[in-house]
């Protein structure tokens, strides 16, 4: 009798320990199902795998096609992305806003340095570029500006680069 009461004890703390989270997982509820994960990992894993993709993708562009693809880029954003990138929350919407006259101040400084030819592109940036827009053109409008709108921050990172 005396070890009944030892392998309940055993058995209640070993049915508790697979209930609770490893270390950096959190339960999540997904209707009756209980699941534990990471997210903070799977996070971690994404941004490592982005970065990546950001390196792959603006990579391909000549170092002296810097100054016309981010040209390119701003007016791409401006033009097609921000238009509509509208949200129900007005605080984003003015963010959105804010984004965008910081592009188009940015744009004008590189169209005046377009004016004076420091500023061109070649053939082959060109033809990538229009790739770029061919893609986005062949989404859904709003699908298409949010997606771009979820990955400025590739733009931004490659931006910061130039320095």
């Amino acid at each position: 009798m005396r070890g009944s009461p030892l392998f309940l004890c055993l058995f209640s703390v070993s049915f508790w320990v697979t209930l609770m989270p490893t270390t950096g997982d959190k339960i999540f509820h997904f209707g009756a199902c209980r699941v534990s994960m990471s997210t903070a990992e799977i996070r971690a894993g994404f941004t490592a795998i982005k970065a990546n993709i950001v390196i792959i993708k603006l990579i391909f562009f000549k170092s002296s096609d810097r100054c016309c693809i981010t040209h390119h880029l701003l007016t791409f954003y401006v033009d097609k992305v921000f238009k509509h990138c509208t949200t129900e929350d007005s605080f984003v919407n003015r963010k959105i806003s804010s984004i965008a006259n910081s592009f188009l101040s940015t744009r004008r400084k590189l169209g005046q340095c377009r004016e004076q030819n420091n500023c061109e592109c070649g053939e082959e940036s060109t033809e990538k570029f229009k790739q770029i827009l061919a893609n986005y053109e062949g989404l859904n409008v709003t699908s298409a500006a949010m997606k771009s709108l979820g990955e400025l921050d590739i733009l931004l990172d490659w931006m910061e680069k130039s320095r």
